[in-house]
């Protein structure tokens, strides 16, 4: 069966917006309306004015279109396509540990369940969360979950003390500086990009630190012609089409092999997308209450988001 076709069939006759997360496999990407990162997926949902919305990436993606779109369906090709940054910050122990700081607003990653959207003052994203934080008084005491690595990455350029929850991607904290050192001894002349999800020491090393966007659109106008990528595969492709005449080199998660692959984002296939397409299944589904209080904070981001022209 030819999925490309059937699926760009199947999503004119059922009115359907495709939305793809830039870590998604290179044939998702190329028959997505729309590709990108967590705050400009945010934004295309919110705009989304269609019967249904397949969501190429994980739960919890999904489940803030979900909250902005309550009326219309939303696809998600594979339940289990979980985040284990998002897995790292349970309900019942993220309240417990609010609890502690009760003169403090917070401010979590969009990485995270509904749940915990819902006891969230804002929520951010890699590409705004600088901005974001710069955004509140300087004496106002935040709590940033549950990414630690970013939030550590925020305090050290706003200045901030922010209390931190101890949560963690898989995919980026796993990446260390001797994988990286060694690919620039491979590649002396190539410039290091990494995610703001990994750890400090890489981040250190790198000579650019950005969101998904912000690292696409740093190798694309930049004037290197080789780039050593702190983050998950999937980007490459994008990056490759945006600049075919320069070379990137991902940073291997393992000695095994030169990838680094998110195993939930690598849960979506063409075979699925089609499929749910077709089936109108599975789809999200999140009761009222939960809508109703997540959805606050996942407006507000975006509200200050188009006040700082943020995009």
């Amino acid at each position: 069966m030819n999925y490309r076709d059937e699926i760009l069939k199947l999503k004119k006759e059922k009115n359907a917006l495709i939305l793809a997360h830039y870590y998604q496999i290179g044939e998702i990407q190329d028959i997505a309306d729309y590709v990108g990162d967590s705050l400009g997926l945010s934004q295309k949902a919110a705009e989304a004015n269609v019967d249904i919305i397949l969501f190429a990436g994980v739960h919890f993606m999904a489940e803030t279109a979900k909250i902005l779109n309550p009326k219309t369906k939303v696809l998600l090709p594979d339940l289990n396509a979980g985040c284990s940054l998002a897995d790292s910050c349970p309900y019942d122990d993220f309240v417990a540990f609010k609890n502690k700081y009760p003169d403090h607003i917070v401010i979590s990653y969009i990485n995270t369940s509904a749940a915990i959207k819902t006891v969230s003052d804002v929520i951010c994203t890699s590409g705004n969360a600088v901005k974001l934080v710069n955004y509140f008084p300087k004496d106002q005491k935040i709590i940033f979950a549950p990414d630690r690595n970013l939030g550590g990455y925020v305090n050290q350029m706003t200045g901030r003390n922010m209390v931190l929850w101890e949560g963690t991607c898989e995919v980026h904290d796993i990446l260390n500086t001797e994988s990286i050192l060694n690919l620039k001894e491979e590649h002396p002349k190539a410039k290091i990009v990494a995610h703001p999800e990994c750890q400090a020491q890489v981040l250190k090393i790198a000579d650019y630190v950005g969101s998904t966007t912000g690292l696409l659109k740093y190798t694309k106008t930049d004037d290197a012609k080789e780039y050593i990528v702190a983050t998950e595969t999937g980007i490459l492709h994008q990056m490759q089409l945006d600049s075919p005449d320069k070379k990137f080199y991902v940073v291997p998660s393992d000695k095994t092999c030169a990838c680094n692959d998110c195993p939930y984002m690598k849960l979506n296939t063409m075979e699925k997308v089609y499929l749910a397409l077709k089936n109108e299944t599975p789809s999200i589904s999140l009761d009222a209450e939960t809508i109703e209080k997540a959805l606050v904070p996942i407006e507000r981001m975006l509200k200050i988001s188009k006040e700082l022209k943020i995009i």
